[in-house]
């Protein structure tokens, strides 16, 4: 688009990257020629682009990165359950052959395309929905009606169980009730069920332990009556906290949330809290702080609780208001916290026994607490002290420790608002070690979420902290929630992998559960499985509604079952199997040493590619690199997860334990499409937009959005500008020789050194290339439910943010790994040494370890 004077090269790579190169010979071998991820990519949206994805089994499945529109026709949509192989192996034998992970993504409050029907609600009888009466599985599309209508057959365990005399209804000449039609729990995959008191949310049995004194009596019955979803906030007013900022941007995005207004980015604020919940104030530093906000009141009545070792809750009434009636109270509240100076607060913070007077304010009824915190808890329940220099521990026996609570406290904690039905979620806004890798655990334990912003700068940080918290509150969530996973005979669940709690009996629980919010599921055989039948699994999931519903959502999948190779290979699912490894690698970071983690991911990817060669491509040459279609970009993927923040090498020996105990927590819950997208950040030319591209069609009103480029610096030249994105960090990269009339058109400046660095957004132009990216970048945003990355531009050899930019191109030698290329060569001579040795991957043994990464 914008003409250049000088020769178009590519540029090389930057010498500040850190990488590790294939050591040996290697065959002279063209970058351009490797399998690349961006085609896989571009080519599943074109063939999604136009066209509707019918859900029925025996097809392929959009990737997780494309944005289609699904029909349900008796299959959950993959947006809810996705499957490492959409044809099932038969056996386990068959299984270890192909080295595919048989695992499912279980994502079952996923957004929804707008284009899509709503989720079917249906409502009960008083003794709830039918369900079998042996595996107790819900009654779906899958199963089939036996004596005339009279009994209905599980399809999980071929039960048949009779149909309750109300709902009897006569079939049809194909087996099926007349009513068929008119029942969308018969003939979809994912519903809704509005169930009965019987299904309404047990108290927890009483603890041994308990952490702090109960707010009321004991219950009048042994359920709970649904109410809508309750918050409570919790400031930090500690002295660190407000030196940072960090307070008074919690109170003034609270201020946006509850009433709207401008932001100091100039964005024009709509209130969203929900209408019908109520919300709470707490604030904390060495003392804990409630608020009286009744509405009849003029001003906030502030109650101090100092034994912070044995805390409760001094009052009942005016604890949890409505904030439009108590509009009066919350504004001049909020805005004195803003407010307060610095030099008068105190130091220490007592973090933990704020989360615990949250939790007993919401025991009884469950709820939502959202903390914002700068220090690591100093006094009070689950005091911390700093650990040392953690330096010395590093790839030694003793780095696992850095990666597990240092007080079991905090584990409890997490637990208990599991089972009251409390997710808590954390704004952390570190200055110095925090130690997440402790107090973390209560948001990974309850179904939270943390949110990290390490030396919190208002100017840099505000505008995606202030979209993370109204995602946070807009998003859909539910409470109170209880899933298990069932499978058809022949299969089970080995285990999960994810952020909830595992209560004794088997279910998982989640004090709150998201639209944000995914999990693993990893299946294995039992027995040997009809290729005639089907196989199916079906998630259920009991939960309330954050405007005070108990219902129950199940999603149901039936696959294909295959006796051959071929088969399970060509139905294969790249991003459930990339997700499942990497939550499965992050798993084994509290047990084992990080170098051992990533050679097992090695041998694994070699493991699958070895599989396709030996039982589909047996007949082609030892030498030549054979990738079946479904994992083309398998080597690439797994390369990323090496390089991910979870599990690189040291790369701030400061904040190396902090950074990395967060970043597992992150991954252990994104969905398959946020994993993929931060894995491969997309990389975009901004330089070569095409006119037509981003901007609305004059004839349609649709807008076209332009192909991705490969993630390196092989593919980039120094006269362009480029945007990537890993949904936490969104970076435009100038080049060097870049055209003066592009700086114009989308920085207004014609100099690259006057290109403003500090920008936290591009600036608003009239020109069509500000338009082009304004619009990308929005869509971005609308992509992610509203959320939007901190932004930063960095120039070539000029800024120190650079570095943070060629760490996010995967193809290249850094974050203390290979090259994709040199990868991809480890890989291929792994597959050769077996294929001519005739031995076997045994991971067992030692004979591909110490591989040079």
């Amino acid at each position: 688009m914008y003409a250049h004077n000088a020769t178009s090269h590519h540029i090389p790579q930057p010498p500040h990257s850190a990488g590790l190169r294939f050591k040996g010979l290697r065959r002279a071998i063209d970058p351009h020629q490797i399998p690349s991820p961006v085609e896989v990519i571009e080519a599943d949206k074109e063939s999604w682009e136009n066209s509707t994805y019918m859900t029925l089994p025996g097809s392929h499945v959009p990737l997780s990165t494309t944005d289609f529109t699904a029909i349900d026709q008796g299959n959950s949509s993959p947006r809810y359950m996705r499957v490492s192989t959409w044809t099932i192996p038969n056996s386990s034998r068959l299984t270890s052959e192909c080295e595919i992970p048989l695992s499912a993504i279980v994502h079952p409050f996923a957004d929804q395309d707008t284009r899509e029907e709503p989720i079917p609600l249906v409502e009960t009888k008083a003794s709830g929905p039918a369900r079998c009466g042996m595996c107790r599985g819900y009654m779906n599309a899958w199963c089939t009606w036996v004596n005339n209508g009279v009994k209905w057959k599980c399809n999980l365990c071929e039960h048949e169980t009779e149909v309750d005399p109300d709902d009897y209804c006569q079939l049809d000449s194909n087996l099926l009730r007349t009513d068929q039609d008119q029942r969308p729990e018969f003939n979809k995959g994912t519903v809704d069920f509005a169930v009965p008191e019987s299904y309404w949310a047990p108290h927890p049995p009483p603890q041994v332990k308990p952490l702090f004194q109960p707010v009321a009596s004991e219950p009048a019955s042994s359920t709970r009556k649904p109410q809508p979803l309750d918050y409570v906030f919790i400031l930090d007013v500690s002295m660190d906290a407000f030196r940072g900022g960090f307070t008074r941007a919690a109170c003034q995005s609270l201020l946006h949330i509850l009433y709207g207004g401008p932001s100091d980015a100039g964005v024009d604020h709509e209130p969203c809290f929900p209408p019908l919940s109520r919300l709470c104030i707490v604030t904390y530093d060495s003392t804990l702080h409630f608020y009286n906000l009744a509405s009849y009141l003029e001003k906030a009545q502030m109650l101090v609780v100092s034994d912070i070792e044995d805390v409760f809750v001094p009052l009942k009434e005016g604890l949890f208001v409505n904030p439009v009636d108590s509009r009066h109270i919350l504004e001049p509240l909020l805005t004195s916290i803003m407010q307060r100076d610095e030099t008068t607060a105190y130091v220490d913070s007592a973090l933990g026994s704020a989360l615990v007077a949250a939790l007993a304010a919401l025991t009884g009824r469950g709820g939502k607490v959202v903390a914002f915190v700068t220090s690591m808890p100093n006094v009070g329940i689950g005091a911390l002290t700093p650990r040392g220099d953690e330096s010395e521990v590093y790839d030694t026996d003793k780095e696992q420790s850095l990666y597990k609570p240092r007080d079991e406290t905090w584990r409890d904690i997490g637990v208990q608002c599991a089972e009251e039905g409390v997710g808590l979620s954390m704004f952390l806004s570190p200055f110095k070690p925090i130690d997440i890798g402790t107090i973390g655990v209560v948001s990974t334990t309850s179904g939270g979420e943390l949110f990290l912003h390490p030396r919190f700068d208002p100017a840099r940080d505000s505008l995606a902290f202030d979209s993370q918290l109204r995602r946070l509150v807009t998003r859909t969530t539910m409470y109170n929630a209880v899933m298990r996973v069932r499978t058809s005979y022949g299969l089970r669940v080995e285990k999960y992998l994810g952020n909830y709690y595992e209560n004794p009996a088997g279910d998982l629980e989640f004090g709150t559960i998201d639209a944000d919010k995914a999990l693993t599921a990893v299946l294995e055989h039992t027995h040997t499985l009809d290729e005639r039948k089907q196989a199916f699994l079906q998630c259920a999931i009991l939960y309330t509604t954050a405007d005070g519903h108990r219902r129950v959502r199940t999603c149901n999948v039936a696959l294909q079952v295959a006796g051959l190779a071929g088969n399970v290979f060509r139905f294969a699912d790249m991003d459930t199997v990339v997700s499942h490894m990497l939550r499965e690698a992050i798993a084994r970071i509290p047990s084992y040493k990080l170098a051992y983690i990533k050679d097992d991911l090695t041998e694994k990817c070699t493991a699958i590619l070895l599989g396709y060669r030996k039982h589909c491509a047996a007949s082609t040459a030892p030498s030549q690199l054979i990738i079946p279609e479904a994992f083309r970009a398998l080597p690439v993927y797994i390369l990323a997860i090496h390089k991910c923040k979870a599990l690189r090498g040291i790369f701030d020996i400061v904040k190396l334990p902090d950074v990395r105990n967060y970043w597992t927590h992150k991954f252990m819950a994104m969905s398959a499409r946020s994993i993929m997208q931060n894995l491969y950040p997309p990389l975009l030319a901004l330089h070569d937009l095409h006119e037509s591209i981003a901007v609305p069609n004059p004839n349609t009103g649709e807008i076209d959005f332009p192909a991705l480029m490969r993630n390196g610096h092989l593919f980039m030249a120094g006269h362009g500008v480029y945007l990537v994105d890993n949904e936490d960090l969104m970076m435009i990269w100038v080049g060097a020789s870049v055209s003066p009339q592009l700086l114009r058109d989308l920085f207004g400046v014609e100099d690259i050194n006057d290109i403003d660095r500090t920008m936290t957004h591009l600036p608003y132009l009239d020109t069509l290339l500000s338009t082009q990216v304004r619009n990308i970048l929005a869509h971005r945003a609308l992509q992610r439910g509203g959320k939007v990355p901190k932004f930063m531009v960095c120039r070539q050899n000029m800024d120190g943010s650079e570095i943070e930019f060629s760490d996010m191109l995967m193809e290249d030698e850094n974050n203390a790994a290979m090259s994709y290329l040199d990868y991809l060569c480890v890989v291929h001579k792994q597959i050769s040494t077996v294929l001519t040795g005739g031995g076997t991957l045994d991971f067992n043994t030692s004979s591909f370890r110490g591989a040079p990464w």
